[in-house]
């Protein structure tokens, strides 16, 4: 029976294994799929949540630092020793002792020139720090998904043309094998149009390769497994296409100042900077601390009085203050507080250059959507009349009023023209997500 049972769990279990299997091979990647599969797998984001976690522990052991301490004591001792007879000078038998002690101590810093204070301010910054560290790393990963998703859909789209050409000019070569036959067009027109369609298999060819490497680039970006099912979703561009942005550069990057992780996380580097500095100063401060401490023993030699006797009868409080004025340390002191302020020096410079390269950023991806723009409406008007020329052509070749050199030289211009559009319009695609990247847009085809 059990044995019955067993067999029939296996069975499901591998119903259901091969069932999510078939499901994750029919199953569409969107833009918003990828992304969130990629942020709960990529190792860097990991890592970066994994030093926040560690920054937090930073936070609460500082906050600690400032209670008081408490230690408890106890121990226990046996001694042996032989006693000496004065009038002999001999060592007569061993005697042994016993004692026990008992002890419990508490300290706590009073003043240590605000160094637990800004210990724990510093522990803040820090914390926002690894937090800001780690939306920027998760932001590139989401960039690199972006591009990666957008190169499928272009090399997708590249081999779609590529393989309408084939069919038409298969269609053009049994026309021209029909006139060959008949002797309406010699062999030499005909063997140009089987030489093009060599061509454009070998054109098909590499597109297939190249939508297979952008797969695998996704793919590993993601952190999947490579599979053949992998497929995603073809968003509507239209809309995006449409209305197009004309981003001021300028407004973009002021705006981008206010929210953008990096920023904050230099400006959060710098206040920790300058905190350090007013803790290498505490150092050169007196430092005033507390102590207590309550203790108690017995010991065997005593007579008199039994165990609980002597415990009360030898308890001790003690209660002190220490106070340490630093005198000469040789330089350490000062020497940590000029490396802290060199330290603040360079965390200033991070900072401006952090602003710099995002104001760079901003610029060329401003830069970039105008000429995708200027390159998308340019291709399309270009891919309109290429078309045009080439419906004219294709007729006139199918009534034998043009030539297969001329009607194959209008065809590659129109091959050429829609390489150039399916390239603009992709262009333009990334250079706006981008801009709206910077303007805090997240990042999104469906938007």
């Amino acid at each position: 029976m059990k044995r019955k049972q067993l067999i029939m769990m296996s069975v499901l279990w591998l119903g259901s294994l091969f069932g999510a299997q078939a499901q994750t091979s029919d199953q569409k990647w969107s833009l918003d799929d990828c992304i969130d599969y990629a942020l709960s797998k990529n190792v860097s984001v990991v890592q970066s949540q994994l030093t926040t976690e560690s920054s937090k522990l930073d936070l609460e052991q500082s906050k600690a630092n400032v209670l008081p301490s408490f230690t408890g004591s106890a121990s226990t001792n046996y001694s042996w020793t032989k006693e000496v007879y004065t009038e002999s000078d001999n060592f007569g038998d061993r005697s042994r002792n016993n004692t026990t002690n008992f002890g419990v101590n508490a300290g706590m810093t009073l003043f240590n020139g605000f160094k637990l204070k800004n210990q724990i301010k510093q522990s803040e910054l820090n914390l926002q720090s690894s937090e800001y560290y780690s939306e920027t790393v998760k932001e590139s990963l989401e960039l690199n998904i972006l591009n990666a998703y957008l190169q499928i859909l272009y090399a997708q789209e590249e081999l779609n043309n590529a393989q309408e050409q084939i069919a038409a000019t298969q269609e053009e070569l049994s026309l021209a094998q029909e006139r060959l036959d008949v002797g309406v067009i010699s062999r030499s027109d005909y063997l140009q149009i089987k030489s093009e369609l060599a061509t454009e298999q070998l054109t098909e060819a590499n597109a297939k390769s190249t939508l297979s490497m952008a797969k695998l680039s996704l793919m590993q970006f993601m952190e999947l497994p490579v599979t053949d099912q992998f497929e995603i979703e073809s968003p509507d561009f239209s809309a995006l296409l449409e209305n197009p942005d004309s981003p001021i550069a300028n407004e973009v990057y002021l705006e981008a100042l206010g929210f953008k992780p990096q920023i904050k996380q230099a400006d959060a580097d710098l206040e920790s900077q300058k905190l350090n500095e007013k803790i290498a100063k505490a150092s050169l401060l007196p430092s005033l601390s507390l102590s207590s401490g309550l203790s108690t023993g017995w010991s065997d030699n005593v007579s008199g009085f039994n165990y609980s006797e002597q415990l009360k009868n030898q308890f001790t409080p003690t209660v002190g203050l220490s106070l340490s004025i630093p005198i000469f340390q040789n330089k350490q002191g000062k020497i940590s507080v000029k490396q802290a302020k060199i330290a603040t020096s360079q965390a200033e410079l991070t900072k401006v250059d952090t602003q710099n390269e995002l104001r760079k950023n901003i610029e060329q991806a401003c830069l970039d959507l105008t000429t995708a723009q200027a390159q998308y409406q340019a291709s399309q008007t270009q891919l309109e009349s290429a078309r045009e020329s080439y419906e004219v052509a294709a007729e006139k070749y199918r009534e034998g009023l043009l030539n297969s050199v001329d009607f194959l030289t209008v065809k590659t211009s129109m091959i050429t023209s829609e390489s150039d559009f399916t390239q603009a319009k992709f262009n333009m695609v990334f250079s706006t997500k981008i801009v709206d990247f910077y303007k805090g847009i997240p990042i999104s085809l469906t938007k």
